[in-house]
C-alpha cells in the first residue's frame, strides 16, 4: 500500500510531459505578440512558477479546490471562485492530492493513510482544527465520492496478474484514467469498510440529486462515457466513439454530463499527440457539443454554482496577460484554471465527426 500511495503523489506532483516542446514552443510562450483563442475561456488562476489542475466548485460557489504544484511540492488549495485568488492551504497529504471533494460549502473528504492505515477522512477547507475519519478502508482505492447520506463510493485497482512490470511511477498528471498493470472497478463501501464491485470503470461523479454515477469505462485503445444508478442497476452507455471519452462531471440541473475528449482528433495509440477538449451530452446520449476549442490539453470540467464550466488547460499564457496578472515567470505548458460559459440551450449544437488517426 505504501509503494501505491507513492504511485499516486507521482502521478498528480510531476511535471506534465509536454506535447509540443522545442524553440517555438519557448518562442510563444514569451512573444510580445497577443495570443488569440480559438473561444471564449477566460483566465482563472495565474501566480508565479505555480501550476493549479483539477478544479472542484465548492456547493454555495464560493470557493474553489485546486491541485497546485510548484518545482519542489504539491498540496490542495481552497481558492476564491471570483478571480482565482488563493485562500489557504487544505491539505498536503500525499493521498490526499487525487481523492479531495466537497462534503458541504465548509467541509471536505479525502483519502488518507495516517493513523496507520488507508481511509476516508474530513476536515474543515481553511485547513485549521481537527481531522476525522469517517470509516478505515481496504484495498487499492482512489477517486472516492461521498454522498449525503453517508455512502461512499471509490475506484478499486486490482492489479493484474503477469503485468507487474507495466505499473508506472511516472505518469502525465493530465491523466488519471488509465491505470497499466490494473483493472479499475466503481465500489460501494459499507460501513465495516469492505468494497463491493458494482461495475468496472473509472473517474466516477455523482449526479446533483445523489441518485447516478456517470464514468468511464475501457473498451481496447478507447474510453466510453457510462451512468448507472448507484446500486449499479440501469447501466446506460452515452458515448461509443473511437475516442477516449473521461473525466465526467454534471450540469447543475442533473440534465448533462460535461467530459474531456479527445475525439476531435483522436490518436489512440499515442494520446498524447491528440487534441484534447471539453464536450458536453445529454443524459439520454443526444445533443453532443464541443465546448472549447483551443489547440491546448483542456481537461477535468466541473460546472460551478454560477453555471460556469472550470477546467484545467495548459494553454498559452501570453506575455499581455501575464503583465496584466503582474506574474513574472510562467513555465512552458504549465497547467491552470479557465472557465468558459456553458453554451444556451437553444444554441445550434457544434457536431463534430471523431476523427482517428491510428486504431
Amino acid at each position: 500500500m505504501r509503494k501505491f500511495a507513492w504511485f499516486c503523489v507521482c502521478c498528480m506532483a510531476l511535471t506534465p510531459a509536454a506535447h509540443a516542446s522545442g524553440l517555438m514552443d519557448w518562442l510563444e510562450q514569451h512573444s510580445d505578440k497577443p495570443h488569440t483563442p480559438a473561444d471564449a475561456a477566460k483566465l482563472l488562476t495565474l501566480e508565479n512558477k505555480q501550476s493549479e489542475m483539477y478544479p472542484q466548485p465548492s456547493p454555495g460557489g464560493r470557493f474553489l479546490l485546486t491541485v497546485t504544484r510548484n518545482d519542489k511540492e504539491t498540496w490542495i488549495s481552497r481558492r476564491y471562485s471570483e478571480n482565482g485568488d488563493a485562500a489557504n492551504v487544505v491539505s498536503s497529504d500525499s493521498r490526499a492530492l487525487d481523492s479531495i471533494g466537497w462534503m458541504d460549502e465548509g467541509k471536505v473528504f479525502y483519502l488518507s493513510q495516517r493513523a496507520g492505515g488507508l481511509g476516508l477522512w474530513e476536515k474543515i477547507s481553511d485547513g485549521e482544527g481537527m481531522q476525522r475519519r469517517i470509516v478505515p478502508l481496504k484495498g487499492t482505492l482512489i477517486q472516492p465520492l461521498w454522498r449525503s447520506d453517508a455512502s461512499i463510493f471509490a475506484v478499486r485497482l486490482v492489479a493484474l496478474a503477469g503485468q507487474e512490470k507495466q505499473r508506472q511511477t511516472h505518469r502525465d498528471p493530465f491523466n488519471n484514467w488509465d491505470f497499466p498493470g490494473f483493472r479499475a472497478e466503481v465500489v460501494r463501501i459499507n460501513n465495516n469498510g469492505n468494497a463491493n464491485r458494482i461495475s468496472e470503470g473509472v473517474n466516477p461523479a455523482l449526479s446533483p440529486d445523489g441518485q447516478w454515477i456517470a464514468f468511464s469505462i475501457a473498451e481496447g485503445r478507447s474510453f466510453h462515457l457510462y451512468r448507472m444508478r448507484t446500486d449499479g442497476s440501469d447501466l446506460i452507455q452515452m458515448t461509443d466513439a473511437r475516442s477516449i471519452d473521461v473525466q465526467p462531471s454534471w450540469s447543475r440541473d442533473g440534465q448533462t454530463i460535461l467530459f474531456t475528449s479527445n475525439r476531435a482528433d483522436a490518436d489512440l495509440r499515442h494520446p498524447d499527440r491528440s487534441n484534447w477538449d471539453i464536450w458536453s451530452i445529454g443524459i439520454d446520449g443526444r445533443h453532443l457539443q464541443r465546448i472549447t476549442y483551443d489547440k491546448a490539453r483542456d481537461g477535468a470540467p466541473r460546472m460551478g454554482a454560477d453555471g460556469r464550466i472550470y477546467f484545467h488547460s495548459d494553454r498559452v499564457v501570453d506575455k499581455p496577460l501575464r503583465k496584466q496578472r503582474k506574474v513574472d515567470a510562467v513555465r512552458a505548458h504549465s497547467f491552470h484554471i479557465w472557465t468558459i460559459d456553458m453554451p444556451a440551450a437553444d444554441a445550434p449544437a457544434t457536431v463534430v465527426q471523431p476523427k482517428t488517426t491510428t486504431p
